[in-house]
């Protein structure tokens, strides 16, 4: 279906869809603004399945949402942002899935644009600009995933934290085992449709103020778990890329220190302490970018089997 007429049929309650649709908002004391994100979802597009994640909530999320129509599942306890998008996923009925925030930020008529674009792309992701993130030190951290994520995958990736976007549910199915529980998910399910051979998109779109208060996420908040979050990437995509060039660097130092060593003592057969140490390194990250590289290679072809 030409890009024009889906539009179209998305704006016409009577005319039928190419696929199911089934929107998920996961949710955490959104009582403030989750009744208005489902009734605006709602009145645009009253055909599609609203799914509400609730994360525990101890405000009145379930009954608002509820109240407005939407079909929520509660958690017993809180476990996380990823975790509301995995129940979500997996209790959803639509071929194609939009995940979008219950806090108002995100605008239900630039669903429309993201479902345009599945067909030719199995994810569009809402890419927000400069000026729709929090502040510089967000865009910052985001930056380096996005620089990170591009070197990985061989492709540009311009908004891998966007928590806003549509995707062929059959396809995270394979991948969501390796989706965090917490706010990583978007990075994590974004690069592994990138490595798997899935076409992406990034669209951009303009974020709306937010209603409810502060971001949940502190990402730059705390540097133990930003680390983690990129050695857990490096480590399920493409790792060789990044343990390569660490063992190219290890080697050059080893022959360095081995010239200038040789030059020192005029002793040619003789391995300077500094060198040998070098030379170990180099062949530890060698083979450790070996073993890392085979293991996700199996992953995603056992997926794809």
């Amino acid at each position: 279906m030409e890009r024009t007429t889906l539009v179209s049929a998305l704006t016409t309650t009577s005319s039928p869809f190419p696929w199911t649709v089934s929107i998920v908002i996961p949710a955490f004391n959104e009582a403030a603004t989750i009744g208005g994100v489902v009734q605006e979802v709602h009145t645009r597009y009253p055909e599609l399945e609203i799914i509400v994640v609730d994360d525990h909530s101890a405000d009145a999320t379930v009954e608002i949402a509820t109240a407005a129509g939407a079909r929520v599942i509660t958690r017993p306890y809180n476990i996380g942002n990823g975790a509301g998008v995995k129940t979500g996923v997996r209790a959803a009925t639509g071929e194609i899935v939009i995940i979008m925030d219950g806090d108002g930020q995100h605008n239900p008529a630039d669903i429309e644009r993201l479902l345009s674009y599945i067909g030719d792309y199995d994810m569009v992701i809402g890419a927000r600009s400069r000026s729709g993130q929090e502040n510089w030190l967000r865009w910052l951290g985001n930056s380096a995933l996005n620089g990170l994520g591009s070197y990985l995958t061989g492709m540009e990736m311009q908004d891998l934290t966007s928590g806003f976007r549509a995707f062929r549910r059959s396809i995270l199915l394979d991948y969501i085992h390796l989706l965090p529980n917490q706010f990583s998910w978007p990075t994590t399910s974004a690069l592994a449709f990138a490595k798997a051979g899935y076409h992406v998109r990034f669209e951009p779109i303009a974020m709306q103020r937010r209603q409810g208060g502060r971001s949940k996420q502190k990402l730059l908040k705390n540097g133990f778990k930003f680390t983690i979050i990129i050695l857990r990437i490096i480590s399920l995509f493409n790792p060789i890329r990044v343990f390569m060039p660490v063992s190219g660097f290890f080697f050059v130092l080893c022959i360095i220190s081995y010239v200038l060593g040789a030059l020192n003592d005029n002793n040619w057969l003789h391995l300077p302490p500094t060198a040998l140490f070098c030379l170990i390194a180099t062949m530890f990250f060698f083979c450790f970018g070996l073993l890392a590289e085979t293991i996700a290679a199996l992953r995603f072809e056992r997926i794809r089997q």
